[in-house]
C-alpha cells in the first residue's frame, strides 16, 4: 500500500494526514522534531478512525529516516504567518529548514509536495538544493487560490461548488492571476452569469482571502483549505489520474520565464507534473506574471 510522509506535524500537516486518511489513498507517516509531537497525534487520529470509518494507518516518528519509504512526502515544516507578515517574509526564516530536509532526503526519490510559505519560492529552492528533477517537486498554490475562487463563486450564484471551474496561475499572493475565460459554471462561462465588477470583487476577495484567515485568526494561518488542497493532490499523483491541477512548479521557459516557481495548470500523475499547460494569456497577464518572476527572483 502506498504511504504518503508528511515533515511537520502542525496544523498543516496534522490537517493534511486526517484528510488524506478519510480519502482512503494511503497510509501516512507524521513526523516532526518535536519530541513525542507527531507520535501523539497519530494515536489521537487512529482512535477516532472507528467512528470516521477510514482503514489507512496513520504513525508518527521523531526519525527522518521513517518517512523515507513514502512516494509522497509533503514539507508542511516551518514557521507560519502572524499578523501583519507577509509570505516572502518567512524565506530567511525557513529556507535553512528546507535546506536541511532536502539533504535528508537523498534517497527519497518520489515525489514532493511543497506547503511550507512561501510556497513558490519554497518550491524554486527545494527543486534547486535537493537531487529530484523539477516535475517532483510540486508547491500547493495554485490548487488552494483555485478552491478559493471555486467556493466564492459557489456562494456568490448560491450553487454547489463542486459545479464551478476556476483556474489561478502566478504567484500564491495578491499577484495571483485569476483567468476569468477558463471560470465556468457547469460549462456556462461566468461572464454570462455574473456582471463584470461582481467578478472583479470575488477575484479581490480570492487574492486578500490568506491574508484575511490570518488577520480574523490572529494566532495562525489557514491550514484546512490547504491540507485540503494537499491531500486533493497526493491522491491525483497516488492513483495517477492525470488530473489537471494548477500547482506551483519550475517554469522551464514559459511565456519567456524560467529558474522561479509559480502555478500553472499541469497534467497530474505518479510521477509529478506529467505535462505543463500554457493557457492563452493577454499581453499585459504575460507582463503581470514576467513582473512577478522578476519579484520571487528578489526573495530567492
Amino acid at each position: 500500500m502506498a504511504q504518503i510522509g508528511i515533515i511537520g506535524s502542525g496544523n498543516m500537516g496534522a490537517s493534511t494526514a486526517l484528510f488524506a486518511a478519510e480519502k482512503g489513498i494511503a497510509h501516512i507517516c507524521l513526523y516532526d522534531i518535536k519530541e513525542g509531537m507527531p507520535i501523539g497525534k497519530a494515536l489521537d487520529m487512529m482512535e477516532a478512525a472507528p467512528v470516521r470509518g477510514y482503514q489507512r494507518t496513520i504513525t508518527g516518528t521523531n526519525a527522518l529516516d521513517e518517512v523515507l519509504d513514502s512516494d509522497i512526502i509533503l514539507v508542511a515544516a516551518g514557521e507560519v504567518r502572524t499578523p501583519g507578515t507577509k509570505r516572502d517574509e518567512l524565506f530567511e526564516n525557513n529556507r535553512a529548514i528546507i535546506e536541511e530536509i532536502a539533504g535528508g532526503l537523498t534517497d527519497f526519490n518520489g515525489v514532493v509536495i511543497m506547503a511550507t510559505e512561501p510556497v513558490d519560492p519554497m518550491t524554486a529552492h527545494f527543486t534547486r538544493v535537493s537531487h529530484l528533477s523539477w516535475p517532483k517537486v510540486i508547491g500547493v498554490g495554485g490548487v488552494l487560490d483555485s478552491m478559493r475562487l471555486r467556493y466564492l463563486i459557489g456562494r456568490a450564484l448560491n450553487i454547489s461548488a463542486r459545479d464551478v471551474r476556476a483556474t489561478v496561475i502566478g504567484r500564491h499572493s495578491d499577484g495571483m492571476i485569476p483567468l476569468k475565460r477558463y471560470c465556468s459554471v457547469a460549462g456556462v462561462p461566468l461572464d454570462v452569469l455574473l456582471p463584470k465588477t461582481e467578478i472583479d470583487a470575488l477575484f479581490t476577495r480570492t487574492e486578500s482571502a490568506g491574508d484575511d484567515i490570518v488577520g480574523m485568526e490572529q494566532r495562525t494561518s489557514a491550514y484546512y483549505g490547504p491540507s485540503a488542497a494537499a491531500a486533493d493532490l497526493a491522491e491525483a499523483v497516488l492513483l495517477d489520474t492525470n488530473r489537471i491541477l494548477s500547482v506551483s512548479v519550475m517554469y522551464t521557459g514559459q511565456y519567456g520565464i524560467s529558474d522561479v516557481a509559480m502555478s500553472l495548470p499541469a497534467m497530474i500523475g505518479e510521477d509529478g507534473v506529467e505535462r505543463v499547460l500554457e493557457p492563452d494569456l493577454t499581453d499585459d497577464e504575460i507582463a503581470a506574471l514576467r513582473a512577478s518572476a522578476q519579484d520571487l527572483a528578489k526573495v530567492i
